[in-house]
């Protein structure tokens, strides 16, 4: 590709903005004043200061791109009434913030899923029968129904682990349902590719017994692309030509990472306030 820019992908911050701040001021990001950032979702939550965490992503405008996540949905959930908040949440400061509404606008208009320069960016996974561009399609009614007036009754119908698989005719709500889990919850699925949410743990043959890595399901349509996501810490950083990972645990006392898309330069910065898991 010709790039005018550099792009860094960046793994789960979930509101540790003192790690984002000393990220950016790592000389190879603030080198490039023009540089783009993507950012594999979950931003917000169970960090100490998801409210600064937003704002400063929220002020990089067209220079940040930002995938929703299953901690960012929460907060959107939340903040519709269709879930009380966690005991281990840490949104309370965005939810009285005076721009709350401007965060939870913000927020509903944020892609499931980015495409560019051979990298699909999603924050958890896609389901084998997906192509590229079927996972944009899909992702693109998720954002059209968070983003139209009734985005509410969208968060409703989100949670639950069912349909594990995905068919082209299912009603409105389970099809939803299916594309949310897929692109910020997977982790794990059978031999047919069917999702599985118990197993959060590193890949282990051992103990899997019949479960594999999403992107190690046979015949995933997307194997000739590159996949960036986040939100598996116990899996941390992986760097494949199918299937990249950047979520290494930040929030638990890990570190927060950036890799640069062209040539995949690597930068970290230490976590400081880390979370008890």
């Amino acid at each position: 590709m010709t790039r005018h820019h550099d792009i860094w992908m960046i793994g789960d911050i979930q509101g540790c903005c003192h790690a984002l701040e000393d990220l950016l001021k790592h000389p190879d990001l603030s080198a490039d004043r023009n540089r783009e950032l993507w950012f594999a979702g979950d931003i917000v939550n169970r960090g100490p200061r998801s409210l600064e965490t937003v704002r400063h992503i929220m002020g990089m405008r067209k220079k940040a791109v930002t995938v929703l996540g299953n901690h960012d949905l929460n907060l959107l959930a939340v903040a519709a009434g269709v879930r009380k908040p966690g005991k281990s949440d840490t949104i309370a400061d965005i939810l009285k913030a005076p721009d709350a509404d401007e965060i939870i606008t913000w927020l509903r208009h944020r892609p499931l899923a980015h495409y560019a320069h051979g990298h699909l960016l999603v924050h958890a996974g896609v389901l084998a029968k997906w192509d590229v561009d079927k996972t944009l399609a899909l992702a693109s009614e998720v954002e059209a129904a968070l983003r139209s007036p009734n985005w509410k009754r969208t968060l409703e119908k989100m949670y639950g682990n069912e349909p594990a698989d995905w068919r082209d005719d299912l009603g409105n709500n389970k099809r939803l349902r299916v594309i949310i889990n897929a692109l910020t919850r997977i982790r794990m699925c059978n031999k047919k590719g069917h999702m599985e949410f118990s197993y959060k743990n590193a890949p282990n043959a051992s103990t899997n017994g019949d479960l594999i890595p999403w992107f190690d399901v046979p015949n995933r349509a997307t194997a000739d692309h590159t996949i960036v996501f986040g939100h598996w810490s116990t899996l941390g950083l992986m760097i494949r030509p199918d299937a990249i990972c950047l979520d290494t645990g930040c929030v638990w006392g890990g570190k927060l990472t950036a890799l640069r898309l062209h040539d995949h330069k690597l930068v970290q910065v230490s976590c400081k306030q880390a979370q008890k898991p």
